[in-house]
């Protein structure tokens, strides 16, 4: 490899989420990153740059595996130009930022440095609990938005301000911080669908298609943006325990539900 084949990965490195140069020769280059404990060791050879990533999380390579495919042998990754290679890193620094447990060390420095400003003696006050839960629902969002690119899991809208992340077990009932800030603990979804997704009223099955609660059933969801078909852009194994208790919610609030719309038939027929 020679320096100017270093300097270009150096470059794109830093452009990409990799901005450390850990190691640089003529073998190769390795990068790593303040804001994630992954990293990349990238070498040239036969024409395509070679990366390799030492991943702390056991579930970036098989997400890497879903977005290039077509590039990868066995544990190593072939770009053919800078511009794969920028794609590439790029994906792999959003995945590291958001997998577990990123994103839940992440959440316990932010919490440390607001309650060090706030004054002596809140610790296990609802000021604290708030504290908490505006800096964990904000670093769950950044989780989701860095794991789904920015796009809404099930129609790809890109669109940040009509985006919300949707826990499918709720924050209030997660037991540890890991549960809340895990980024399979949910989706990234249009507010359409987060509104629905939050109350119960649809879910997704196993194979990620949109399953719509009895409780809908004769209404026309089509001015919700609701259309037959409609699925998740994928679905990870670690997604199922979890969609798995939102289905089971959801089938006990679809009773509920039902039942209070009787009710309030019945009042507004009175």
């Amino acid at each position: 490899m020679n320096p100017l084949q270093r300097t270009l990965i150096e470059k794109t490195g830093n452009d990409n989420g990799f901005e450390h140069v850990v190691a640089s020769d003529m073998s190769g280059v390795t990068l790593a990153s303040a804001r994630h404990a992954n990293r990349a060791l990238i070498g040239f050879e036969g024409g395509a740059y070679q990366v390799r990533f030492q991943a702390v999380s056991p579930s970036l390579l098989p997400e890497l595996q879903r977005s290039f495919p077509a590039t990868q042998d066995a544990d190593t990754f072939r770009a053919a130009t800078e511009a794969d290679l920028a794609a590439l890193l790029r994906r792999a620094a959003s995945l590291s930022r958001a997998l577990p447990s990123q994103a839940a060390n992440d959440y316990q420095q932010a919490v440390a440095a607001e309650l060090a400003e706030l004054p002596v003696g809140i610790a296990g006050t609802e000021v604290e609990r708030m504290v908490r839960q505006r800096v964990g629902q904000n670093k769950f969002r950044d989780a989701m938005m860095d794991y789904w690119g920015g796009a809404c899991a099930v129609t790809g809208v890109a669109i940040p301000e009509v985006l919300r992340a949707s826990h499918a077990k709720p924050w209030a009932e997660c037991v540890t911080d890991a549960e809340r800030l895990d980024v399979f603990n949910g989706f990234l979804l249009s507010a359409n669908l987060d509104a629905l997704f939050d109350r119960f009223l649809i879910s997704f099955d196993e194979q990620g298609v949109l399953v719509i609660a009895p409780a809908l059933a004769g209404i026309d969801l089509q001015p919700l943006g609701i259309s037959p078909g409609m699925k998740l852009r994928w679905v990870n194994a670690l997604h199922q325990p979890y969609l798995t208790l939102h289905r089971s919610r959801a089938l006990r609030t679809q009773r509920g539900s039902q039942a209070i719309l009787s009710i309030s038939g019945s009042r507004a027929s009175n």
